[in-house]
């Protein structure tokens, strides 16, 4: 079983529609299922017309998807759950930083070494004491973080964290990654604690993703242990970038499926270039 977890905070494009068509036939041609999830846990950025024009383009594409759409917003309760079993292990703390302060303490510091989302976050609020944090919590907004260093010492005499890239075996290393963020200050869970959750309560067992995310599954492996989650097994593809090398992506205005489709697009004759790895002209499979 795979799936296609796009999120509804603007048009899905080429680079979307590679993923979501390489999703599709993992699981079509091994006589599997299909699962298509909407992410739609930023409250400021989710937007219905997006995930209705999501649903457009799959079915212009022909990638037809198994059983209900998930909306992960529909399961905030879940992600709260378990936010609430590790903090009850002590494994998450509130982190009052906003993202100048961060930035400046990291550029304050001799290297800031990199995580799955940029620089490490330095620990700021790791330090200060229970009492204090419960104080801060009810005068300041506050996001979760996991205490990585804390998590693996849980696990101290547990078999070694192992996830697997298709064939192969790989021990999970999440401490060069830092305190990642679980539930944000406006938003109820992060990409890594919602996807996670998500994989293992639609039955996922494969997932297709971009190479982009390929560091992230280190936290996930951690994760999942911790929450007692089963770990799929990973593939991870290359991605499309536009004529300059540069990845495609919202933030930049790649070419949406919907003006393809507005073209006159052949969807048909577009998809099979995929599937052959051929792109159309201006456009390459590339490595992030």
């Amino acid at each position: 079983m795979t799936r296609f977890g796009p999120s509804p905070t603007g048009p899905l494009h080429l680079g979307h529609a590679y993923s979501a068509l390489l999703a599709h036939d993992f699981a079509r041609e091994r006589g599997g299922v299909f699962r298509l999830r909407i992410e739609d846990i930023d409250p400021g950025r989710a937007r219905a017309e997006h995930a209705d024009g999501i649903f457009e383009d799959l079915e212009w594409l022909g990638l037809e998807w198994d059983m209900d759409v998930m909306f992960q917003s529909a399961r905030l309760d879940v992600y709260a759950d378990a936010l609430q079993r590790l903090k009850e292990r002590g494994l998450i703390y509130p982190c009052f930083c906003t993202r100048a302060e961060i930035a400046a303490e990291i550029a304050a510091s001799a290297s800031a070494p990199h995580g799955t989302e940029g620089p490490v976050y330095p620990g700021t609020c790791r330090g200060p004491s229970e009492a204090d944090r419960e104080r801060l919590r009810s005068k300041r907004p506050h996001a979760w973080r996991l205490d990585v260093a804390k998590a693996l010492n849980s696990r101290r005499g547990a078999p070694l964290l192992i996830w697997r890239e298709g064939e192969r075996e790989i021990v999970a290393d999440p401490a060069p990654f830092g305190d990642v963020v679980l539930a944000r200050k406006d938003a109820p869970a992060s990409y890594h604690l919602a996807v996670t959750i998500d994989d293992a309560a639609q039955g996922v067992t494969d997932v297709v993703r971009g190479q982009d995310l390929r560091a992230s599954t280190h936290i996930h492996r951690l994760l999942q242990a911790l929450l007692d989650l089963p770990s799929p097994t990973y593939h991870h593809h290359d991605l499309i970038a536009d004529a300059s090398g540069r990845r495609l992506a919202k933030r930049h205005g790649a070419l949406a499926i919907a003006d393809l489709r507005a073209a006159g697009a052949d969807p048909a004759a577009l998809v099979e270039s995929l599937r052959a790895g051929l792109l159309p002209a201006g456009y390459s499979a590339a490595a992030p």
